[in-house]
């Protein structure tokens, strides 16, 4: 089970959303909230959350602040941030500096449960990932590998509407050399990482394409890519054909 600490200034949205959510099907056992950055860092410390739900603007200490200090002695805590518009370039700083997701007020009930799944599974993956650092030294070599590629693919799925999803990001995170990892996957994939990646989020493309009304740029965003015009390339290449072309051949059918 899950802690989770709500951040918000505002009494009745923090009250909304601490009271609408079906916080025990999630996997969430504890809920604690604070009104201001100083009380929320006390209870970091305190209590050591697995998932931070904060707005940005905060009285006393500032959301990009609090978030710096936390991943200094919580790095694996998932923060995520609540904002408005007018603070919208707040949020892409934070995720540069290490925050995991943010969201736009104003925010539905199913918005904020599809935001604490995926942290769920972020943990989840992060878990394992660290599962396999302890008992990797006592793997054999084949044994070792298979296991590792079975985490990277499973890792890779989790990330593929992650645009900074990479070798060296994927090296960082399971505690290994980027050479090592890139030839493990070369060997047991048979494949390089990065065209095993494009494959995946093409492949997920095609499904979106085909079962939902999203436009190419939303595709694009979903499948981790934060240019539209890159991931028609990119679709291009691994399908020869552009996405608009596959969606009407496949209508054709």
């Amino acid at each position: 089970m899950y802690k989770l600490l709500v951040i918000e200034d505002e009494p009745l949205v923090r009250k909304g959303i601490v009271t609408l959510i079906d916080f025990k099907g999630l996997e969430i056992d504890q809920i604690f909230e604070a009104g201001d950055g100083k009380k929320a860092l006390e209870i970091v410390k305190k209590e050591s959350p697995h998932i931070i739900l904060t707005d940005i603007n905060l009285p006393y200490l500032d959301g990009l602040t609090f978030a710096k200090k936390v991943k200094l002695f919580l790095p694996k805590t998932v923060i995520i941030f609540l904002t408005g518009y007018d603070y919208f370039d707040y949020a892409v700083t934070a995720i540069k500096l290490g925050a995991d997701d943010y969201i736009l007020k104003p925010v539905t009930r199913q918005e904020i449960e599809g935001l604490l799944i995926r942290s769920i599974n972020k943990i989840k993956s992060d878990q394992l990932c660290q599962q396999l650092s302890d008992v990797r030294v006592t793997k054999e070599g084949a044994r070792k590998d298979s296991t590792l590629a079975d985490t990277v693919k499973q890792i890779i799925e989790e990330q593929l509407s992650n645009p900074l999803l990479s070798l060296t990001w994927l090296a960082n995170k399971l505690g290994y050399n980027a050479s090592y990892l890139s030839s493990v996957i070369k060997k047991t994939l048979g494949t390089t990482f990065q065209d095993y990646v494009s494959k995946k989020r093409i492949e997920q493309a095609k499904v979106l394409l085909l079962a939902t009304p999203l436009k190419n740029y939303e595709i694009a965003v979903k499948v981790g890519f934060e240019d539209v015009n890159y991931f028609s390339l990119r679709f291009k290449q691994v399908t020869g054909v552009s996405p608009r072309q596959y969606k009407k051949e496949a209508v054709q059918r």
